[in-house]
């Protein structure tokens, strides 16, 4: 598609109702994405101690790459909100977000683009660079071309919105003492300067040189003390680093473990950790979860039985104790082992031997416990659910695995982490989630702890689409945008309160409705799809919300389905 005499730009009223200042929080957000304000002239400092201390060289790189990330950031909003538009209205997106965002003003002069084909040519005039200004304050008229980070945005942005590497090169520069910024853009393979172009892209500095050796130490420690990944933890809050350090501590001893903490914290993954902590992590790691488990059965699942010990033994088999032996063997819900059997499991703690069922034999075993249970075990001993000197034995080195509501900080990395799991498992795309999400999420109270997050991050990676961020109202159906003010067409802030609203006529129509706040609503949402023709995305941004917000709200609603695809 050729666009010869390009229209003007869009609307940015879609766009600026994005943009959510809540002062109340000293927050700032774009769609689900904290934005921060910042003195041209802060960063202008920055730019100048990196040229003095790294070079040009390395402080463009620096620049390119954190222009690039912001670039791919704001693509994912192109098609989320002009979907229905024309292709030039919708890569009009970026651009715009970029003067909204204070960073230049953009003229379109040439946009050739197919997103089915791959090809693009574009080019563009600047006005008021503010890396321009800075630089060429700092450091005088330069020979070369300076808005380096905004080349990294252009680039960014047209990349992720077409699938494919499209980079920019500056043609003309107020930096070098031109009238404007002239930038063309084209696909990496059509710069016969591909390479180098490219190669400010890449984390070619020094501190992925130190990085670099940080993985080959890392590689080194694996070859040395190989762990199962399925062990790994991951955490960095300081309720965490102490339950570790306790593991850490304990894991070269023989000593028998006992994991407490509400359900879903992760006490097999510590089990885990721990076995693969000790000298024992060449052996067996054998679980069993005693709740999971008949009671009639339990026995034979533990110490094994011979053939014909009870109905339907037809083979001898070994059981857990002795698939363990040399290993570890972890117990989860060993509150709820019948009496019975804690009898037998005491005499295989004290003596290092187990009895099969239907057998006078005694065979040596040599196991590493770690139990684990949700439950308050000295209550259980008081009401004699559970015998006090099988307890005494096990509760000698209890480890408390705090809650995920106390370790608020894991929960990014913890997230992170499942997402590129999930990723793998269902062959999708890593989705990015925004960070409202990941404020969201650590505003969450976790009943479920690891177990609900886990979830939730599985879910989210099912649910995405490409290209499209995955937002708080994605992980958490019915959440709003953070309210606080936007911005007018004159780039004034507005507050965004229900105080501005005529509150006292609006209380009168749902009194007058009588169907209360509900009614209001649904009728709310009606009126907006139909003014917009059934268009669903055109309503959304007429109430300021999202697609998804509002298919959500109207398939709660009574009386009406979404039609739409």
């Amino acid at each position: 598609m050729a666009k010869h005499h390009l229209p003007p730009l869009p609307s940015d009223a879609d766009l600026r109702r994005l943009i959510h200042f809540s002062a109340g929080d000293g927050r700032i957000w774009l769609a689900g994405q904290r934005m921060v304000l910042i003195h041209a002239a802060a960063l202008g400092a920055l730019r100048k101690e990196l040229m003095e201390s790294v070079g040009p060289q390395q402080t463009r790189r620096y620049f390119t790459r954190a222009g690039f990330a912001a670039g791919e950031r704001d693509a994912a909003l192109a098609r989320q909100i002009r979907g229905k538009s024309s292709l030039y209205d919708m890569f009009a997106v970026g651009p715009q977000l970029h003067m909204l965002e204070g960073a230049v003003q953009v003229t379109p002069l040439r946009f050739e683009s197919d997103v089915q084909t791959g090809l693009f040519q574009g080019e563009f005039r600047w006005d008021h660079s503010w890396e321009a200004e800075v630089h060429k304050r700092d450091f005088g008229v330069q020979e070369v071309p300076v808005c380096w980070m905004l080349i990294g945005y252009a680039s960014g942005y047209t990349s992720a919105f077409m699938g494919r590497p499209i980079l920019y090169k500056e043609t003309s520069c107020m930096g070098c003492g031109d009238g404007h910024c002239h930038i063309v853009g084209r696909p990496q393979e059509e710069w016969p300067d591909a390479e180098e172009l490219a190669s400010y892209f890449k984390p070619e500095s020094l501190l992925s040189t130190i990085q670099d050796l940080q993985t080959q130490v890392e590689s080194l420690r694996q070859e040395i003390a190989p762990v199962d990944n399925k062990s790994a933890l991951i955490g960095q809050s300081e309720a965490f680093k102490a339950s570790y350090e306790l593991l850490r501590t304990a894991a070269p001893t023989q000593v028998t473990v006992l994991l407490t903490g509400e359900t879903g914290v992760g006490k097999e993954r510590f089990a885990r950790a721990l076995h693969a902590l000790s000298s024992r992590a060449d052996k067996p790691f054998v679980a069993i979860n005693c709740a999971a488990i008949p009671h009639d059965l339990i026995e034979s699942e533990l110490f094994g039985a011979e053939k014909g010990a009870y109905t339907g033994s037809q083979a001898n088999r070994a059981g857990r104790f002795e698939r363990a032996d040399g290993g570890t063997l972890f117990l989860d819900e060993i509150g709820e082992l019948p009496l019975q059997a804690q009898a037998k499991l005491l005499r295989v703690i004290q003596e290092g031997e187990v009895e099969r069922l239907g057998s006078t034999q005694s065979r040596k075993v040599d196991v590493r416990l770690v139990a684990a249970t949700n439950q308050d075990m000295e209550q259980a001993v008081r009401e004699g659910r559970f015998r006090a000197d099988l307890y005494y034995r096990i509760n000698v080195y209890p480890v408390l695995i705090p809650p995920l509501r106390e370790r608020r900080d894991d929960i990014e990395p913890l997230a992170q982490s499942m997402l590129e799991r999930f990723a793998q498992m269902h062959n999708k795309p890593r989705p990015m989630l925004t960070d409202h999400a990941f404020d969201a999420m650590r505003n969450y109270a976790w009943p479920g702890n690891v177990r609900e997050l886990e979830n939730l991050v599985e879910r989210a990676v099912i649910l995405s689409k490409p290209n499209q961020a995955v937002d708080a109202c994605d992980l958490f159906p019915g959440m709003a945008p953070p309210l606080g003010s936007s911005v007018n067409p004159q780039g004034e802030l507005v507050h965004r309160r229900a105080s501005t609203m005529d509150c006292q006529s609006l209380l009168d129509q749902i009194q007058n409705c009588g169907e209360g706040l509900n009614g209001l609503e649904r009728a709310l949402l009606e009126e907006a799809v139909s003014r917009t023709k059934g268009n669903l995305s055109a309503a959304a941004r007429l109430l300021g919300l999202t697609r998804a917000q509002l298919s959500y709200r109207l398939s709660s609603k009574p009386g009406r389905e979404d039609q739409q695809p």
